[in-house]
């Protein structure tokens, strides 16, 4: 499986406002990678899950 990579492309698309609960140790990596990159938290957020949902194993498609 290929590796997440973050960019910095600030794609303008339709959002919608949701509250999640996360750790504190995955909070503190998710603003690491955003500051590193110079992007948003919720940039960096959406590409982590857009990763997650494109490298689902068949059977959890």
């Amino acid at each position: 499986m290929e590796k997440l990579k973050i960019n910095n492309d600030n794609k303008g698309n339709d959002t919608i406002t949701r509250t999640i609960r996360i750790s504190g140790a995955t909070f503190d990596k998710i603003t690491e990678l955003a500051e590193k990159n110079s992007i948003s938290f919720n940039s960096v957020i959406n590409q982590i899950i857009e990763y997650g949902l494109n490298n689902l194993d068949d059977e959890d498609k």
